[in-house]
């Protein structure tokens, strides 16, 4: 057995036995970064890593890479107390590796605190093409939330112009990081305020931010009345309707009629629509399908529809 996967297999010192069985150099030696080759059922998630890893296009692409030309990038991990890695930096290419065939996957082995990790596994992820919304949302406040703990500068007011990098809240530092306004990271940690659905039409774009961070000071269950009233009348509040259901949630004078008759508004140059009630049409279609599939199939029944009627218009003009 190699002397590094021996390595692996012993039990891990605590600090006491460290100090006084071993010596200065393996100590040394065992802070150091290190490579290996892992097994990768070795390695758990990070815990709520705020990614998603979808088997999507991209992610077969990346295994089929990874399959003709092997893993160019190595993961991050660290070592657990008792076992085993934690992905710091890596998900994706974990889950294409193992679409490749592949059990054991390169890594580079780092000694992190919690902090460090969480700051890591979120810088690692700064160059991705496309972040949605909830990934930034909770990305951004596991951020903050690290280094408010490692003791730097925190507060989130704002400073006088001019200061150096080194001198901005931590709020603004994380924009400069990230090529984003300091308003816009308040906005998406706002979003993780929200109930699961309604961020989840963030993340379709059905919700803009704005509005989604207006709605996200309502209570939960005004949230969830709020999302019902959107399946009811399949519209999504604009920023001005949902500065005015806030208002009124604040003054607690908000109730279900208001969120209904607010949402039925017609918004400026909305064209005429014909809307149902979701729970008048649910039954024609299978458990589980979701009011966009509603849509979907209803749309191409009435195509199917408007072909018949035209077809038999032309037979009667002939």
């Amino acid at each position: 057995m190699k002397e590094n996967e021996q390595k692996m297999h012993l039990p891990k010192m605590s600090t006491v036995d460290k100090i006084f069985f071993s010596t200065q150099a393996q100590r040394d030696e065992e802070e150091q970064e290190r490579v290996e080759m892992i097994d990768m059922s070795q390695i758990s998630d990070f815990p709520n890593h705020p990614y998603q890893v979808n088997d999507d296009d991209e992610m077969y692409n990346m295994a089929d890479s990874i399959k003709k030309n092997g893993l160019i990038h190595a993961v991050i991990v660290r070592p657990k107390q008792n076992g085993g890695y934690e992905m710091i930096s890596g998900h994706r290419r974990k889950r294409a590796n193992e679409l490749a065939g592949n059990t054991k996957i390169k890594a580079i082995i780092r000694e992190l605190t919690d902090d460090e990790a969480i700051i890591l596994m979120v810088d690692s992820n700064k160059q991705r093409e496309k972040v949605l919304p909830s990934e930034k949302a909770f990305a951004y406040k596991m951020k903050i939330e690290a280094e408010k703990r490692q003791g730097k500068r925190n507060d989130l007011t704002s400073v006088p112009l001019g200061q150096k990098f080194e001198m901005l809240t931590t709020r603004e530092k994380i924009a400069e990081e990230f090529g984003e306004s300091s308003s816009n990271i308040q906005r998406y940690v706002r979003l993780t305020e929200l109930i699961p659905d309604i961020l989840e039409l963030v993340d379709e774009e059905k919700i803009k931010l704005r509005p989604a961070v207006e709605i996200s000071y309502l209570k939960k269950e005004e949230q969830e009345i709020l999302l019902d009233a959107i399946d009811t009348s399949i519209a999504y509040p604009s920023h001005a309707q949902a500065i005015r259901i806030r208002k009124k949630s604040e003054d607690n004078t908000l109730t279900a009629d208001d969120i209904y008759d607010i949402l039925d508004e017609e918004k400026p140059n909305q064209k005429e629509q014909i809307k149902f009630k979701v729970d008048n049409v649910r039954d024609y279609f299978p458990k589980g399908y979701t009011t966009e599939k509603m849509q979907n199939v209803m749309q191409k029944l009435l195509e199917e529809y408007k072909n018949r009627w035209q077809k038999k218009e032309k037979e009667y003009s002939r």
